[in-house]
């Protein structure tokens, strides 16, 4: 098809595509880039998919027309995010090596997270090849969002990032929320700018309550009749789950069905000590009985928890775009989200969820009690959800890629 690429490499240097999300440095970003690569690879693009090693380099065949190739850069072994960088270049040159390959010469370069634009940004360049960047996080938005405690970007990765913008020629973003920042704060030309929010998965994520209920509640001992409140993501200050807690605690303090939160994730490195502070609130706030450290789940495991629970509670201080909301509410479980970023645009106030201005527990605690309180308006949200959900999908998304990419 004249426009349509034939051979794709989407690298994401720090974390394998396949690596299960609510691990390490795994989230939503390796959801999204296993889910495009399957949808192109329908259209009849050959993917590659570019990571760093952390073991043996090897090539993989995940399904026809997706290869991963994981590169050796750098020392076997895990590397701390914040040193990955010093990698960069031999990384670059192992790719660059790869496609210079008469099997797997590429049309598109298209880098998802700074590291894997500083490393492959200079390959494009000296073949000659369209360069899609995808930033998935910003560290300018991150530190103009952040926790009070958490650090801020380095400014190396704010200068990579606003180098990668003016260099790339097309950037790829998740959300108008995040489009806004680059062109604004990251200063990237406008025209160059192209927004794909991401899609979901609406055959595993579905409502499927009574089966699902049952299996959760007896792996996590809940009880009969106790609403259960989920928060998903890597645990991470700037993930928040520490006002999930205290938000459980004042709906408590409000007096309602005592409900059950259940914590998905495990910490990112370097946060380890923030999993004991949150046990520490919740002993804090006598909670700590009604608070389930569920670590990571994998696909299948979440689908069931979501179609089990009564309410998402997403916490964040900032989401590019929210894709653990759009899950929920495919789920037909409505979203509690802070309202700002991102959640603007994957969570439909009043559809499939309710945005709440303050980061306060209080606040928080009353937007919940007021749906437990109220099961007509929890009913018609759940169905007025999965319909909101069905409007995003993978295919939609890996056509409008498609697009970008023709376009160059």
């Amino acid at each position: 098809m004249p426009g349509i690429p034939h051979r794709i490499a989407l690298v994401s240097m720090h974390t394998s595509p396949i690596a299960q999300p609510g691990t390490g440095d795994a989230g939503g970003m390796n959801v999204a880039l296993r889910s495009l690569a399957s949808e192109l690879a329908h259209h009849g693009v050959d993917v590659d998919l570019l990571t760093r090693a952390a073991g043996p380099p090897s090539e993989t065949q995940l399904e026809p027309g997706i290869t991963l190739h994981e590169i050796a850069a750098g020392p076997r072994g895990p590397i701390r995010k914040e040193d990955l960088a010093s990698v960069s270049d031999e990384f670059g040159e192992a790719v660059a090596a790869l496609a210079a390959r008469p099997s797997s010469r590429f049309d598109v370069i298209h880098a998802h997270y700074w590291l894997s634009g500083i490393a492959t940004l200079p390959v494009a360049l000296e073949y000659g090849l369209p360069f899609v960047q995808s930033f998935h996080t910003l560290a300018a938005m991150k530190n103009s969002l952040r926790a009070p405690a958490a650090a801020r970007e380095t400014d190396r990765r704010i200068q990579s990032e606003a180098y990668l913008a003016s260099q790339a020629t097309a950037i790829v973003a998740g959300s108008a929320a995040e489009a806004t920042f680059l062109v604004d704060s990251v200063r990237a030309p406008a025209n160059r700018v192209w927004v794909i929010p991401p899609g979901v998965d609406v055959d595993l994520f579905r409502p499927n309550r009574s089966e699902a209920q049952a299996r959760v509640r007896a792996d996590l001992a809940i009880g009969p009749g106790r609403p259960i409140l989920v928060v998903v993501g890597r645990i991470q200050p700037l993930k928040d789950q520490e006002l999930a807690i205290r938000a459980l605690g004042a709906v408590q303090a409000h007096g309602d069905r005592a409900p059950v939160l259940v914590v998905v994730g495990e910490a990112t490195p370097g946060d380890e000590g923030y999993v004991s502070d949150l046990r520490a609130f919740a002993e804090e706030l006598g909670v700590d009985q009604d608070v389930r450290f569920a670590g990571a789940l994998n696909r299948t495991e979440l689908a069931q928890l979501f179609a089990a629970a009564t309410l998402t509670l997403v916490t964040s201080h900032s989401e590019t775009f929210g894709l653990v909301a759009l899950e929920s509410a495919a789920s037909g479980t409505p979203v509690v989200a802070f309202r700002g970023s991102g959640m603007l645009e994957s969570v439909s106030e009043g559809v499939s969820g309710v945005l709440v201005d303050s980061r306060e527990p209080r606040a928080w605690g009353d937007a919940i009690a007021r749906l437990l309180d109220d099961e007509q308006l929890l009913a018609t949200l759940s169905a007025s959800a999965r319909d909101h959900a069905l409007g995003y999908t993978w295919a939609a998304s890996a056509t409008a890629l498609l697009g970008v990419y023709g376009s160059l």
